[in-house]
């Protein structure tokens, strides 16, 4: 529950449209809404700054669409991430604006009529490595971020990240994503001075293990300014990144 549902809330119960009993039971959810499988959390964005959002892997389809409908009642933006097309089909039906992104396996509700903000710079190691791009990067344009990406400029072919210098440097942040050895994220807080957001993913040959060496590599980062989320956590990455760049815009901040 936002501020922006409290307040429409108030002025539709000042025109007489809706009565006591109805804003009683508004707000009677204001912590949680229980819907037998799931407690939908209302009121994360007013602490938070962001809604509630689906993790929708294990999920039945008719349950994801019960979350999403009920949390789009209150949140202007809504997303399911790790989706798969039955959980989009069964959302779509019951919500016909959303939308669903077969690479990043994300469902959302129409693009947010307020203007994106800033830059970041998502910077992907290789093709293989796009679907936990595209999920930080379709997180962060939902929240009102704008992202810049770059693609395909792994450390193997180092010349094609080189070419990009000037736009990581311009940018509020970098979320640089990468699997096999993980290098990507040391070389670019090598050459920019603002924060890089490190995201391992499970790409890779058997010693890869399954991504805990890029993990542990981008740990071991020699490079300053590496922070470092989970295996594939796209979505963590993105709302980080959402957070530095809206930081960096109402500071005035940004690249030195």
């Amino acid at each position: 529950m936002t501020p922006e549902y409290i307040k429409a809330l108030l002025s539709r119960f000042r025109a007489g449209e809706v009565d006591e009993g109805e804003i009683i039971k508004e707000l009677s959810n204001f912590s949680y809404e229980e819907v037998g499988f799931a407690k939908i959390d209302h009121n994360r964005a007013v602490r938070t700054g962001y809604p509630e959002v689906i993790f929708g892997e294990g999920k039945q389809p008719g349950q994801v669409a019960e979350i999403f409908v009920n949390l789009a009642a209150r949140n202007e933006v809504v997303l399911c991430t790790r989706a798969n097309p039955e959980m989009a089909e069964a959302v779509i039906k019951r919500f016909p604006g959303a939308s669903y992104d077969e690479i990043s396996r994300v469902i959302m509700t129409p693009p947010s009529s307020r203007e994106r903000v800033g830059e970041v710079a998502l910077a992907c190691a290789g093709t293989s490595d796009l679907p936990v791009a595209e999920e930080a990067a379709q997180v962060m344009e939902a929240f009102g971020s704008n992202v810049k990406r770059l693609y395909d400029v792994g450390v193997a072919g180092v010349h094609r990240l080189l070419r990009q210098v000037d736009t990581l440097k311009t940018a509020n942040c970098v979320v640089a994503v990468a699997g096999m050895e993980g290098a990507l994220p040391s070389v670019v807080a090598g050459l920019v001075k603002v924060p890089v957001i490190a995201v391992p993913t499970s790409v890779g040959y058997g010693s890869a293990f399954g991504g805990i060496a890029a993990l542990l590599t981008m740990l071991n980062s020699c490079a300053n300014g590496v922070s470092v989320v989970n295996i594939d956590n796209g979505f963590g990455a993105g709302v980080q990144a959402d957070m530095i760049n809206k930081l960096a815009v109402r500071g005035g901040g940004g690249a030195l």
